[in-house]
Order: structure tokens, then sequence, then C-alpha cells
């Protein structure tokens, strides 16, 4: 399946929702992940627009913040799913227990979320989706038992979607594709190679670096093509 980088945020919605939906088919897994990691992105009306594309398609998402505060910014700006944003602990707590079985979705989880996400997973009966969410960083600082926990609820998770700009490239995973390493040029983007997995950084350099050496190789040798052909 060859992946096209999307011309817009709208897009990349759009193909984040697409991927989710096929994700969401899959009986055997129920934690996925989302991500559009975009400096400076506001990830609120991002998100209210993913769950109304959701919603439309059948599901009945419910938006879930890490804290009160988010949860009512999002319920005055949610229209009609005003009444579909929670916090954790309002989850934790039993007060959306109403809605089990329904699809929630995790915006922006951070490290400090960890414990009280874990619990969250743990007692919801549908599948859950993280947007955006930084529980990688959760192991970072403590002991080695409950650094070996947490790596062990973060590998539960199996990415549905992941656009990475990158200095001169981007990076793009859409389920159940594979992952797609895109170079900048003077045309645009290009695809440069794919992964079955998430790349590091030093196979990200590493990819780049030998494309832009085979590229160099190939204009140098259309260079002495076309010299040669002039005499």
């Amino acid at each position: 399946m060859s992946l096209r980088l999307p011309a817009d945020l709208l897009e990349a919605e759009d193909q984040a929702q697409q991927a989710l939906l096929e994700a969401l088919a899959e009986p055997k897994q129920r934690r996925w992940s989302v991500h559009w990691r975009f400096e400076g992105l506001r990830i609120l009306p991002v998100a209210l627009r993913f769950a109304q594309a959701l919603a439309a398609q059948g599901h009945a998402p419910l938006l879930v913040w890490p804290d009160a505060g988010a949860a009512a910014l999002a319920r005055r700006d949610g229209g009609a799913l005003a009444s579909a944003n929670a916090s954790l602990q309002d989850v934790l707590a039993g007060r959306m227990d109403q809605r089990q079985g329904d699809l929630l979705i995790t915006v922006t989880p951070q490290p400090s979320d960890y414990d009280t996400l874990e619990q969250v997973c743990e007692r919801w009966t549908g599948p859950v989706v993280m947007l955006n969410g930084r529980l990688e960083d959760a192991a970072v600082g403590i002991g080695s038992v409950a650094r070996a926990r947490r790596r062990g609820f973060v590998a539960t998770w199996q990415v549905a979607y992941w656009l990475e700009p990158l200095a001169g490239a981007a990076l793009l995973g859409r389920y159940p594709a594979s992952w797609t390493l895109f170079r900048q040029d003077a045309d645009g983007y290009r695809e440069v190679t794919s992964f079955d997995q998430r790349p590091d950084v030093d196979q990200i350099d590493s990819a780049l670096h030998d494309g832009a050496v085979a590229l160099g190789q190939q204009i140098g040798a259309m260079d002495r093509f076309l010299k040669d052909l002039s005499g």
C-alpha cells in the first residue's frame, strides 16, 4: 500500500479517521493511538472534529481530557458533542459508566497522567484511542520495577496513524500499511523508503543520508550521459 502525505491538517485528520476505522475493525486489539506531531497544534478543535467524524460513521465517542479544566473547555466548544466530554477522573470515579462500551478517546495524556490512564483503561469495556499522547516518557526517572510495568502498558498500544514533520523530511505511519519516510526536495516530498516498524532516529538519519547519496549518483550519471550525447 503506497502512502501519500496529506496536503494540510484537515486531510491529515481524514487520513487518521480512515486508518482508525480500519484499526477498530481488528477485534484482537483494543488500544490504538493517533499522533499528529505538529509543534503548536491546538488539539481542542482537532479532537472535536475528529470525534464528530467518528460519530458520523456510527461510533459513540467519549472525549476524555487530562483534567476538569480541559474537559470544561471542550464542553463549552463541543456543540452537539458537549456532553461527550469528561476528565480522566470522571471516568475513574465511575461518573461515565453509562457510556461503558463506547469509544473512549483520551486526549493528550502526559507522563503525569500515566497511573490514572492505566486504571481507566483497565476498567473501560470499550475500545480506547489515544490522541497525541506522550506516554513514552512515563518510564523515565522511576525504579526498574515500575519502569518495566509502565513500558509493558505502553507496549499494549498500537499506532493507527502517525504524522511527524522532520528536518527536511516527514514520517507517516498509517494502519495497516508500513511506515514511510519522505524527503523534502525542490518539487515537494518524495518517498525515500518504508519500514515495518516505527524507525528510530538513527534509522531515519541513515535512510535520508543513503537516499541523498543515491540521488546524487543518479544525477551525476545523467549529467555524464548528457555530456556524452553532446559530444
